[in-house]
């Protein structure tokens, strides 16, 4: 076991601590009064909000912003590989002793808390003592009760894709619930980002925003265009070839568009988001696999990618992609619960030659292989289930030319780098 699963789990084992997820803002807002207030001693904090393309948005951001020579800490939820992920500190990830002596100073508060409040503080004590120029928080789930949403002034909110994914949160489980909870407190006194949105969508953002004071850069202030197989960003004053190297899919553009725009309106030097453009790449998001010990057991005429796609839109944008692809397709599928399987492969029909489902590794929320077989099935794929990922990657691996994609769940891509 990893020192960072055997953090994790004491954390999630810890009497103060709740793994399970409980919305609500008196128990931090109590932890953070009587921490005196870090929270207040972040300057130009900026909230990512929505269901889907936070973290690409984010990254984008964050590497648009160091690239102008500026410096930011983030907070991040998962992580894929490491806790320490969760939070960058300026110009590196925290350590395990900070982590553990942030939390030995969170328990002597002795407030009942869940485990995302907990890691919530660890990053705004930490962040609170660095004086970088932006922090960026990416919210959890939900943005009205989430324990990100704790900042009076922040400098500007984005607000990326909304779409189904968080309905097991919800009492009525609607996608207008989820749009309220998420546009429907957001500040008065900033500038709001909206991301790409179906119209619908769109719409409902804003009526919900009607009232609201802050000035609202709603996605029709730029565009993503495409010349042959290139794609630019485009606004009133600027066009920037989209010269990326690990940048698949029309939706991470988007994402990374929308990055583009709010680093331009913080007068984020252009030069300097060219420059970053063909570095970026998202770990677990459309990412291949090129070396490795996982890369290492295929065949040569064998390509492997990871996708952590789980919600019904992200699942639209992966099946846009691949279909793209024109060589045989094989899937790895593994998910976790609360999520909607059956939905979620309905968008992948078509896609795939066979599709091997395959449980979550040490992930006690982890759907298992046989119910995801059933679905596959009830959908007519042409399907296999394994007992683990190893398994899984022998059923399918052959001579054959071929890309594998493995699929369904951040978590899953975790575990696969890990291995690798």
């Amino acid at each position: 076991m990893s020192q960072s699963t055997r953090l994790y789990n004491q954390l999630a084992n810890h009497k103060l601590f709740n793994k399970s997820v409980k919305f609500g803002l008196k128990r931090i807002k109590l932890a953070l009064s009587l921490l005196k207030h870090p929270e207040k001693k972040l300057k130009n904090v900026i909230s990512v909000i929505g269901e889907s393309g936070k973290f690409t948005t984010l990254y984008s951001l964050k590497s648009f912003i160091e690239a102008n020579k500026q410096t930011v800490t983030t907070h991040i939820s998962p992580s894929l590989r490491d806790i320490r992920e969760r939070f960058y500190l300026g110009n590196k990830y925290i350590t395990y002793k900070k982590i553990k002596d942030t939390v030995h100073e969170i328990e002597k508060l002795k407030i009942p808390l869940t485990l995302f409040e907990c890691l919530t503080l660890v990053y705004i004590i930490n962040a609170s003592k660095m004086n970088t120029d932006y922090n960026i928080q990416e919210t959890g789930a939900l943005w009205r009760l989430d324990s990100n949403n704790i900042n009076d002034f922040p400098r500007l909110q984005i607000c990326t894709n909304i779409n189904k994914q968080h309905l097991n949160f919800l009492k009525r489980k609607t996608l207008d619930e989820v749009i309220k909870e998420d546009v429907g407190s957001l500040s008065n006194f900033t500038n709001i980002y909206i991301g790409k949105q179906s119209p619908y969508v769109l719409r409902k953002i804003k009526m919900h925003l009607k009232n609201n004071t802050s000035k609202i850069i709603y996605p029709n202030t730029w565009k993503l265009i495409k010349k042959g197989d290139q794609y630019y960003y485009q606004d009133r004053k600027f066009k920037i070839k989209l010269n990326t190297n690990n940048v698949y899919s029309k939706g991470m553009f988007e994402n990374v568009c929308l990055a583009i725009k709010v680093a331009l309106d913080l007068n984020i030097d252009k030069k300097a988001i060219q420059k970053t453009l063909p570095l970026l790449s998202f770990e677990g998001r459309f990412q291949y696999l090129n070396k490795g010990k996982i890369k290492n057991m295929l065949h040569r005429n064998e390509i492997i990618m990871i996708d952590g796609a789980h919600a019904i839109t992200d699942a639209q944008n992966l099946a846009a992609y691949l279909k793209k692809v024109k060589i045989p397709k094989y899937g790895i599928w593994a998910m976790t619960k609360n999520k909607e399987p059956d939905l979620f492969i309905k968008q992948l029909k078509g896609v795939f030659e066979k599709v091997v489902t395959t449980p979550i590794e040490n992930e006690m929320n982890s759907v298992s292989a046989n119910k995801l077989y059933k679905i596959a099935i009830k959908n007519k794929f042409k399907v296999e289930k394994s007992n683990n990922f190893k398994e899984a990657l022998k059923k399918i691996s052959s001579k054959e030319k071929k890309l594998i994609v493995c699929f369904g769940s951040l978590y899953n891509c975790g575990n696969i780098l890990n291995k690798n």
